[in-house]
């Protein structure tokens, strides 16, 4: 399976409009190159963008994990669910992008596409760049969870 990686500096247009790098579109399935869904991130100030098959799984994962008798579950999956929306890709590649969540990520002129492996993430350039973390902290960081993964866990 191929992955969406690095990240792609991108303009939005007077109508909202994008293009989706062409790199991460030659990654979609052919049978999933019309539309992506996106999604508002819950942690972080982007949005993010799945091919049809990947948010498929998520939703089953999501759907697995929450009880649809509990309301608190039926809460959060119409939050989750409610955040998201279909995007369709024009044949130039490009997408309309509301103001609404435009605003939600405090985009500007100037965004970066960012590949996370089976998904892709869209930020303002600026934003983006303040959350990077230092490299001498990045390489601490993955470290020990890497390092934390390899742990054996007491039973």
């Amino acid at each position: 399976m191929s992955t969406f990686i690095g990240n792609i500096d991108a303009k939005i247009d007077d109508k909202g409009r994008i293009f989706i790098p062409a790199t991460y579109r030659r990654l979609l399935p052919e049978n999933e190159s019309k539309h992506i869904v996106m999604r508002r991130d819950t942690d972080n100030e982007c949005l993010v963008l799945y091919p049809e098959h990947v948010w498929n799984a998520k939703v089953t994962e999501l759907k697995e994990a929450l009880d649809e008798w509990n309301p608190e579950d039926q809460l959060l999956l119409m939050q989750f669910m409610s955040d998201a929306q279909w995007l369709d890709i024009d044949s130039q590649g490009r997408v309309l992008l509301d103001k609404r969540n435009l605003q939600s990520i405090g985009a500007e002129k100037e965004l970066v596409f960012v590949g996370m492996m089976d998904r892709f993430a869209l930020w303002d350039k600026k934003k983006f760049s303040e959350r990077r973390l230092p490299q001498a902290d990045f390489a601490a960081r993955l470290k020990n969870r890497m390092l934390d993964r390899q742990k054996p866990t007491n039973q």
